[in-house]
């Protein structure tokens, strides 16, 4: 339920961000698609809201993974038209990845509300698999990013950011390793939201928190939190994991 609650939240807030700031990750990752015209994205950014709203609660959950599962599809859409556009540049991929990772939650929450208990372990084994791809990618990225990724980790925090980049970088592909192959899936789903949801505090928060106007920041944040609630669903998603491998 609380994952639930904190996907749609962070939905909700990653919309408001986009209506506030029209320079936002999501006009970005949209445009590729504007041959469909300004006011789709608008739409877009509306039925992103309102799904976040319905997340939220339990009754509407479903009909809101369906929204939300297409209109984070769409970016990936967006994403993958950026890496055929430019296939050297690694934010593309990126990109993709950290949307497909958000799509993961939206179909764990379809699965969870799957009556047909053979669709529900296919739904589930789906996201789990794609949750795993994306971890391959988050740790690529900080591979490709280090001094980037290291300038945002706060130097109060021993031993140094180089340091907790490298463990953070193997953390993930230990994660994706796990959700891969099947073993210990469920514990290392838990960990990695874990270890996003602290990205956010260690991270997005003393960033806002010195760069108040600076609307990059509040749409990063966001974006944070709906990739940890996506791990936190998987992971409760018990059709998302064979019993005899857990």
């Amino acid at each position: 339920m609380y994952a639930r609650i904190l996907f749609g939240a962070s939905a909700i807030f990653f919309g408001v961000v986009s209506l506030i700031w029209h320079d936002s990750d999501m006009w970005q990752r949209l445009l590729p698609l504007h041959a469909f015209g300004p006011i789709v994205a608008w739409c877009l950014v509306i039925a992103q809201i309102a799904g976040g709203i319905a997340m939220m609660l339990p009754r509407t959950a479903r009909p809101a993974s369906i929204v939300l599962g297409a209109i984070y599809g769409l970016y990936v859409l967006g994403a993958i038209s950026s890496i055929i556009a430019a296939p050297a540049e690694p934010g593309g991929y990126i990109n993709c990845f950290e949307q497909l990772a958000i799509v993961c939650g939206a179909l764990a929450v379809y699965a969870a509300s799957e009556t047909d208990a053979a669709r529900a372990i296919v739904f589930g084994r789906a996201a789990r698999l794609g949750l795993g791809v994306c971890a391959v990618s988050f740790a690529w990225a900080q591979v490709v990013y280090l001094q980037y990724t290291a300038s945002l980790v706060p130097a109060w925090i021993p031993p140094n950011p180089v340091f907790l980049t490298n463990l953070t970088t193997i953390a993930f592909a230990l994660a994706a390793l796990a959700m891969l192959i099947n073993r210990q899936a469920r514990l290392a789903m838990r960990l990695l939201a874990v270890m996003i949801v602290l990205f956010g505090v260690l991270v997005w928060v003393p960033q806002i928190a010195a760069h108040p106007a600076m609307l990059a920041n509040w749409s990063e944040i966001s974006e944070n939190y709906l990739i940890a609630a996506a791990a936190w669903l998987v992971a409760d998603l018990p059709s998302s994991v064979e019993s005899n491998r857990v």
